[in-house]
């Protein structure tokens, strides 16, 4: 029987495949000091970068500059192509979505050093977000996380520990590494890239798109995705679309534009008054019913019901009412031993 490293190991080995050999290579121009990409037309407006990550690999990145941009799009990718295959659809989204984008290799990955593993990956992602706000200024009201197929796990990653993000999009996203794998409807504790937990932390709009006839990840893992969310967008289901080609449909550029245009007219005060609202502790409450019985809901400290004659809750003493300590609120201290007076604490 495998155990759970030797599964999760073997999923692990299902979900990347780099390109062998990587389609560009890196190298410093003599003239300027500065990385280039060879195999990767050059342009005034992309920067090449090596950075290190926490784990001790060096990922490359590609930031494509916009002067027209307001936001900025951090994209993973899929588990079969590098940055040298991705750099024209890159440039199409820089103009046609009017932000700046940064994509990166996952390590082992094009000129990325390592190996590829999920947690290099989440090294990797948290170097590239790093860099936007040291390097570049971008905050993360500013940015947009796009995860495409196993990229996905990376920015569901990201996104559930930045609370102040402007959006996330999940493209032909999975549930996890070993539901493509298994098709599984529960989770292992081996298991890679929990997006199935992970989504419901996510505090802004998320945007799945999925193909209806996608035959390596199926159209079920956007839907439970997408009902997951905890401020889903429309979603966009491209009839007939399948795991690689959502691009070439004209319904894609179309309704990830319609995105990107709605989370710019968002403003900040907006955004940081539904998180707060989101943050706000649910009052404590306690319904009685007036017949028999009071009946206590989930936060009571005990979910039983008690007779209504047993209930005294002011202090014998000062009549001033008594007080769950423990629980921060006022209940039947037949329900509980810690009841104190909250005038003289008897």
């Amino acid at each position: 029987m495998l155990s759970g490293c030797s599964v999760s190991s073997l999923a692990a080995r299902f979900a990347f495949f780099p390109p062998d050999p990587p389609t560009y290579a890196l190298r410093k121009d003599e003239a300027t000091g500065r990385l280039v990409a060879s195999g990767v037309p050059r342009d005034n407006a992309l920067d090449v970068l090596l950075l290190d990550t926490t784990r001790g690999t060096k990922v490359v990145a590609f930031y494509l500059r916009n002067p027209c941009a307001r936001l900025t799009l951090l994209y993973s990718h899929g588990n079969a192509a590098d940055l040298g295959q991705l750099y024209d659809l890159f440039v199409q989204l820089k103009v046609n979505l009017k932000v700046n984008l940064m994509g990166y290799d996952y390590s082992g990955y094009g000129a990325s050093t390592g190996k590829p593993s999920e947690e290099n990956t989440y090294a990797d992602i948290e170097a590239v977000y790093q860099c936007l706000e040291t390097e570049y200024g971008i905050s993360q009201e500013e940015l947009i996380l796009y995860g495409q197929s196993v990229g996905s796990g990376p920015t569901l990653h990201l996104a559930s520990r930045l609370p102040r993000l402007r959006g996330v999009v999940l493209h032909s996203a999975i549930l996890s590494g070993l539901r493509v794998v298994c098709h599984v409807n529960f989770t292992f504790c081996f298991d890679i890239y929990k997006n199935v937990k992970k989504i419901k932390k996510v505090k802004c709009p998320v945007l799945v798109i999925h193909g209806t006839d996608d035959d390596v990840v199926n159209w079920s893992h956007g839907n439970e995705l997408w009902k997951l969310a905890r401020e889903p967008y429309d979603p966009l289901w491209i009839k007939g679309g399948g795991h690689c080609n959502l691009e070439l449909y004209p319904d894609f550029i179309r309704h990830l534009s319609k995105f990107i245009r709605e989370m710019e007219s968002v403003t900040t005060k907006t955004r940081l008054k539904k998180i707060r609202q989101s943050l706000e502790p649910t009052k404590t409450a306690y319904r009685v019913n007036t017949a028999t019985t009071t009946t206590f809901t989930a936060n009571c400290c005990c979910r039983i019901r008690v007779r209504k004659p047993s209930c005294n809750l002011s202090c014998s003493c000062c009549h001033a009412l008594r007080k769950c300590f423990t629980f921060g609120a006022f209940k039947c201290p037949a329900c509980c031993s810690c009841f104190k007076c909250c005038c003289c604490g008897g």
